[in-house]
């Protein structure tokens, strides 16, 4: 499967558009979840291994998730988990409907293996999302594993109302989710990484998590960005330790353009860039959290990861659960076996039996 995906499948994507190919692959998914025969298809893309792990009172059959922004409305959340994905994040979503940015607004680049998105959260709002994630439950389409929603600032809304934006949109999906993720961090919204400033954080944080142990059990991460400096990386720890959150994703995307190998048609487009340029940063800044947090709250590894040794890296530097987007389109729907498989490998290897001895082994 992986070796057709690459090449005949991605060849014919690629001579589309970005955001046309992708609606189109999620369309095709969408159709073959919604049988016993395209379930099976999809599941023989990915052999079922065990690396369970236990996080926020949540069971993951493995740790590989996938990335908010691929599935934005939750098109085929079944889909994902019969790929072989242990987890799930759909979104952003935000209060209410946005229609994004003009477009074209998704580019890829095959050199460098990454994206560039300038997408704006473009989405249904909170109260439609609920309509379209209540008819999935009554189709029997919703996954038995963990699902997480990514939930952003709307752009109609100033930093000032942030706080009551975001928890507009926990209250109307918590029913629909079983991890809210907080996005502060996406480039493509004005005004919306100014959130991650140490006055601004602190408020944000306390407000969501005051919230959700009133009215939900639903643990709270936040996601951050890659751009923060060291300094700032570590003020952001200190605060999810002091508020109460339970876990911290690392990271979203970049707006930096450092040693890509694409045309200027792609490295000068503006938005954030996502894939393996972002590997490096990406497992830097779990480092520095690691090293602030300990086991005290875990780290979701996402940027970069598009095999098994990448995804091992970000173990190693203290991530406990990982996610994935830009490499599942560059290297196909078995992607997540391919990487389930390599980290049981190199457990063996390594004469280590669970996940738990691996987290942040090189930090130590």
């Amino acid at each position: 499967m992986g070796a057709f995906y690459r090449i005949i499948s991605r060849p014919l994507l690629g001579l589309q558009d970005s955001e046309k190919a992708h609606s189109r692959s999620l369309k095709i998914l969408g159709s073959m979840e919604r049988s016993a025969l395209g379930r099976g298809l999809i599941r023989g893309m990915s052999r079922r291994l065990n690396l369970k792990s236990h996080h926020f009172g949540l069971d993951f059959p493995n740790p590989i998730g996938l990335a908010a922004g691929m599935d934005k409305k939750a098109q085929c959340l079944l889909g994902w988990q019969e790929m072989g994905f242990g987890w799930m994040e759909y979104g952003g979503i935000t209060a209410v409907q946005q229609d994004g940015n003009s477009r074209p607004r998704m580019f890829r680049s095959r050199q460098d293996k990454a994206l560039i998105n300038r997408m704006g959260f473009n989405n249904p709002g909170a109260e439609n999302m609920v309509r379209i994630l209540e008819r999935r439950k009554e189709k029997n389409l919703w996954p038995s594993v963990p699902v997480g929603v990514n939930i952003g600032r709307s752009k109609s809304a100033n930093n000032d109302d942030a706080l009551k934006d975001y928890i507009f949109t926990m209250r109307a999906l918590e029913p629909h989710a079983d991890i809210f993720v907080i996005n502060v961090s996406s480039p493509n919204t004005p005004g919306l990484r100014d959130l991650q400033s140490g006055g601004q954080i602190e408020r944000l944080l306390t407000g969501v998590t005051n919230w959700r142990n009133e009215h939900s059990m639903n643990p709270i991460l936040v996601k951050i960005a890659p751009d923060l400096s060291d300094e700032q990386i570590v003020a952001i720890a200190k605060v999810g330790l002091e508020t109460g959150i339970d876990g911290i994703v690392a990271t979203n995307t970049t707006t930096s353009r450092s040693n890509l190998k694409g045309p200027p048609k792609f490295t000068e487009e503006v938005g954030g860039l996502s894939g393996r340029p972002l590997r490096d940063r990406s497992t830097e800044v779990i480092r520095i959290l690691y090293r602030q947090l300990k086991d005290n709250i875990p780290i979701i590894g996402v940027g970069g990861i598009d095999d098994g040794e990448s995804a091992w890296e970000k173990l190693t530097a203290g991530a406990s659960l990982l996610q994935i987007y830009s490499g599942l389109i560059f290297e196909g729907p078995g992607l997540p076996g391919v990487i389930n498989r390599s980290i049981v490998q190199r457990m063996k290897l390594e004469g280590v039996t669970s996940l738990n001895e691996v987290i942040g082994k090189d930090c130590s």
